[in-house]
């Protein structure tokens, strides 16, 4: 059952557009028009929807929200997006879905939108977006298919994108007389120090448990110790020096966190440190509104946050969600104004405020914001060494990665070397790549 906002049968809308021509305001051709759309279960999305009936009482454009579950979500748009026309006029998706909606032509392309002056607000101001996240959730089909460049386009816009964030316990690290990290050997060593000088208590909680949580806790140091999965001619050199190095210090990582920690997901992950089992917490800052939650979180007002430690160079995750409009959608202008409106400044604010994850720059810097959210300061300082390009956006990768995955749960939990265990990831990966045509051009 969709949950709807509330229609008004009045119409009060305020101009947002310049518009010459036929109608006094840009939303009035599509008053009384529903748009359906496909949001998942997540914290940023709980706080759209508390915003989400405003832009019904300002345009009356209605709107059904069909929430799920990512999983089922992810389910759900793969029948959707096959269809002739679809249910469906916006969907978010999560940033690896990108690769495969545009690849199979399920994603309309947005210039044509924002070349439209009856549609393209004038004030939106997309130079205000996060750069890396509009990289590596909006655009396909520039530098490596994935990445923006002269052959880029849009196909999307980030909305509950992520980065990653070092939280820490302030109390703990005081008490110890711990420097909080900003290097990987800070992190490492301190990290192990921890269990030693407070029995029962692990050093950073992480996600490891076998899949794609396993896959991307590995790559979550990859970046920032030099690595990467291929170079520039999709050669796998996940087995290099430096990925044997991340796979190293996600192990020690492990065995050095709490208790049952190579079964946690993120979810686990962060419990273990709002319960006060560990120390740091590694992950994306979707994570920190729960931590100074007094219902769910026993560390309410003891959390410290710094920026990813560095490696051989910052690097920072790039994820989350973003939002396009279905190729086969049945209401595609209006659903555009939709996206628009809530990716705008206004409302990338008002989404923040609510507890959201923000998607342009003004919104971290705005001091209410960071008055009551004091972590948003570093948030912001974070996302400008967001990297995103630390992992591959490609058709493959859903194979690859999950390979990535498994072997690497084998690296935490069996003792498979960690070389071993990347070389056969590199020879696996490379027939996954000569099967999908990636060396057709260098044969």
């Amino acid at each position: 059952m969709f949950q709807s906002t509330k229609a008004l049968v009045g119409l009060s809308v305020s101009a947002v557009l310049t518009c010459s021509v036929a109608f006094a305001n840009p939303y009035e051709p599509y008053a009384g028009t529903t748009l359906v759309v496909n949001f998942p279960a997540h914290p940023h999305y709980n706080a759209v929807m508390e915003i989400l009936p405003q832009f019904t009482e300002e345009t009356g454009i209605n709107v059904e929200v069909d929430q799920l579950e990512y999983l089922k979500m992810r389910e759900r748009q793969t029948l959707e997006l096959t269809k002739d026309k679809g249910d469906y006029d916006l969907v978010a998706y999560v940033v690896f879905s990108k690769a495969d909606y545009v690849f199979a032509d399920q994603l309309e392309n947005l210039a044509k939108y924002f070349m439209n002056p009856r549609l393209a607000d004038p004030t939106y101001d997309a130079g205000d977006l996060i750069d890396g996240y509009v990289a590596n959730i909006g655009v396909a089909g520039g530098e490596k298919g994935y990445l923006p460049g002269q052959t880029g386009s849009l196909f999307g816009i980030p909305f509950g994108a992520e980065t990653s964030v070092l939280a820490y316990r302030k109390d703990i690290f005081e008490k110890l007389g711990l420097k909080v990290p900003t290097t990987y050997d800070e992190l490492l060593d301190v990290a192990c120090k921890i269990p030693q000088l407070e029995p029962g208590m692990g050093g950073m909680a992480t996600r490891a448990a076998s899949g794609h949580h396993a896959s991307h806790a590995f790559l979550l140091h990859l970046a920032p110790l030099g690595g990467r999965v291929f170079d520039a001619e999709w050669n796998p050199i996940i087995n290099s020096p430096e990925g044997v190095a991340a796979a190293k210090a996600l192990k020690t990582l492990v065995d050095c966190g709490p208790e049952g920690g190579a079964t946690f997901g993120p979810a686990e992950a962060a419990a273990s440190f709002q319960q006060g089992k560990s120390a740091m917490f590694m992950d994306s800052i979707a994570f920190a509104a729960g931590f100074e939650d007094p219902s769910k979180s026993t560390v309410v007002g003891k959390v410290g946050y710094a920026m990813h430690p560095e490696g051989v160079r910052r690097g920072s995750q790039t994820g989350g969600f973003g939002i396009g409009i279905p190729a086969n959608a049945q209401h595609k202008e209006a659903a555009f104004l939709l996206m628009q409106w809530l990716t705008n400044k206004k409302q990338d604010l008002a989404i923040a405020m609510a507890g959201g994850n923000p998607s342009r720059f003004s919104t971290y810097q705005n001091a209410e914001l960071n008055a009551k959210y004091p972590y948003s300061a570093t948030f912001g300082e974070a996302l400008k060494y967001a990297d995103p390009d630390w992992r591959p956006i490609i058709p493959t990768w859903g194979a690859i990665n999950a390979d990535i995955g498994t072997t690497m749960s084998k690296v935490l939990t069996e003792g498979l070397d960690p070389q071993e265990a990347l070389d056969g990831v590199a020879e696996r990966a490379r027939a996954i790549m000569d099967d999908a045509g990636y060396y057709t051009w260098s044969k």
